[in-house]
């Protein structure tokens, strides 16, 4: 028979089912594969036999994404009328049915089926809702055998899992891709309690909502749960990762192992909170809570004014991004942020103090923003805020002279964060269509120590000081993004623009035009990515800048750092960029 072994040493034994292997079936070692042992090789793709009873719709799935590059060579069924045949076709991929006869034993019909797939090679076995329970007699001759199950095994094994699930009341099920085992006694009869007890590959947890009906439950194992799983069984397999272990009853892959970045990324957050509606009265919204998180969260605060309006989606995007910035200084700080963009930033002795400096960098655009404090808010700091509109406050604690005054604004929500500002949510993600993003938090921050001199004038200590702090507000500022400060307060915020040139004249604009007793004159610049062209150092000469904060790696810094030299500019290269593009 035509079965090939798939990626792994050819050379050793398997003397029986109880050795540890990669994809190959346990008696691999048997003669009739003997000569197709080294006959396929390295670069050609797994080739999987496909075997369904039904629709086989886990099947077409993994067809039509090719896993690891897995295509099927044949797809087979026992029933000439099911439909998956039809659909494989379709595909352009072989379709066999083979039929049990009436008088036909269970060990007849699995041979029948042996020789119908002589003529295809293929590496794996896929099962699909093939309604017959597997004997020694296929699955010693055959590959590695796959099957997926609507449960998480041990949990309801058997005919209607979903049923069971339902049954049990439980709040989470699943799907199980595991390795078929025989199931039978000598005589070809089911071992009821033996099905399904293959050793695990992947599981997938899907969650049990009230109100579900078994065709819900049927619905969402298959489309969230199978869908995801034996796709990533197969690519495993064609990856040559697995080893089963059928002594131990256990598989394992390598690479699958954990840390801050896995294999395999699961979460299971509750929701918090229907939202009014999202980024827009059009979209509907809800807020999903992590229950682990120890830092301090906008979604874990306490809404200290319960007759105000509750939080929008955009309140807590705002909010996270407000209290994210003051975390980054020991200091008394202070932060106004609209559209997740800072307004103004800034530390001082006081807190009162650091609000009037953040305020004063752009009091028109923080009108209707979100005020973050890294200290008790006082009264002082109060009256300040309720001098304009707000939508947020937030702050680890109030006095009751602070309450009191902010609560004279009906709707400005006040939250309560905890004062653990030491990071403990060590990664962030983004959802996209199809998937997600997960990467390291930005951690950074600088010391003078880490600071590259590369003009001839060199900074002022104060300068320095000046630069650190607006190296750390910027890693919280949309890119493209410059931030000019004095100090240790913003002086001009130029976010989120597609031209570096720009970013540097809006800074320069609302430095000029919209801070409050400030000026770019004399002030620091920092850039959260190199500076391609002169062109920035100069817009930012004629605002009045004196020195640059930047991260440097431009094929354009020598003439870069030229520009900032005629200007008699002190220059500082970080040799990391702060980049926030969500």
């Amino acid at each position: 028979m035509a079965f090939t072994l798939s990626w792994l040493d050819q050379s050793r034994t398997l003397p029986d089912q109880h050795e540890r292997h990669s994809v190959d079936g346990p008696h691999a070692h048997d003669s009739r594969f003997a000569t197709t042992l080294r006959a396929r090789r390295a670069n050609s793709h797994m080739k999987i036999a496909g075997m369904a009873s039904n629709r086989g719709r886990n099947l077409m799935n993994i067809a039509d994404r090719t896993p690891g590059g897995a295509e099927f060579s044949v797809v087979l069924s026992n029933d000439p009328t099911a439909p998956v045949l039809e659909k494989a076709a379709d595909r352009n991929i072989p379709a066999v049915a083979v039929e049990r006869l009436d008088d036909e034993s269970r060990r007849e019909h699995e041979q029948r089926v042996l020789d119908a797939l002589d003529d295809f090679e293929f590496d794996l076995v896929c099962l699909d809702g093939y309604m017959r329970i597997l004997s020694d007699t296929f699955l010693d001759a055959a590959p590695t055998t796959l099957n997926v199950h609507p449960s998480l095994l041990p949990s309801f094994p058997g005919m209607d899992a979903w049923g069971d699930a339902l049954d049990a009341g439980v709040d989470v099920t699943g799907c199980t891709v595991h390795v078929v085992t025989d199931a039978t006694d000598e005589n070809g009869d089911p071992v009821h309690e033996q099905v399904d007890g293959g050793p695990v590959v992947t599981q997938e947890p899907i969650p049990v909502f009230e109100g579900d009906t078994t065709g819900d439950l049927k619905d969402r194992i298959l489309y969230q749960g199978e869908f995801k799983a034996y796709p990533r069984a197969v690519k495993w397999f064609a990856e040559d990762r697995v080893a089963v272990d059928y002594e131990e009853n256990t598989v394992s892959v390598a690479g699958d192992t954990g840390g801050d970045l896995p294999g395999r990324l699961l979460q299971s957050e509750d929701r918090a909170a229907d939202l009014r509606y999202g980024e827009n009265p059009h979209q509907d919204a809800a807020v999903y809570a992590d229950n682990t998180t120890e830092e301090a969260s906008v979604v874990h605060a306490d809404q200290l004014n319960e007759g105000a309006k509750a939080l929008s989606y955009n309140n807590y995007n705002d909010a996270d991004g407000a209290l994210n910035l003051i975390k980054e200084f020991d200091d008394p700080a202070a932060a106004v942020i609209k559209h997740t963009n800072p307004a103004g930033c800034a530390t001082a002795d006081t807190l009162a103090e650091a609000y009037a400096d953040a305020l004063s960098t752009d009091a028109k655009s923080a009108f209707g923003g979100i005020v973050a404090l890294n200290r008790e808010c006082d009264e002082e700091t109060a009256t300040q805020i309720i001098d304009s509109f707000k939508e947020v406050v937030v702050a680890p604690g109030y006095t009751d002279d602070a309450l009191e005054t902010l609560f004279e604004k009906e709707n400005l929500r006040v939250l309560d964060v905890s004062d653990q500002y030491e990071v403990s949510e060590t990664h962030t993600e983004k959802k996209l269509v199809g998937g997600r993003l997960v990467q390291e938090r930005d951690t950074q921050s600088l010391t003078a120590d880490d600071l590259e001199v590369v003009t001839e004038r060199e900074p002022s200590d104060e300068q320095i000081e000046s630069m650190l702090f607006a190296w750390q507000t910027i890693k919280h500022v949309k890119s493209n993004a410059i931030v000019f400060a004095d100090g240790t307060e913003t002086v001009g915020v130029g976010a989120g623009q597609v031209s570096r040139v720009d970013a540097v004249e809006i800074a320069g604009m609302k430095a000029e035009k919209d801070a409050e007793g400030k000026s770019p004159e004399g002030a620091v610049m920092a850039s959260d990515a190199f500076f391609p062209f002169p062109d920035g150092i100069e817009k930012a000469a004629e605002a009045g800048i004196e020195a640059v904060i930047q991260p440097g790696g431009s094929k354009n810094d020598d003439m870069v750092i030229e520009a900032a030299d005629e200007h008699d500019m002190a220059m500082v290269m970080t040799g990391q960029r702060a980049f926030r593009h969500d």
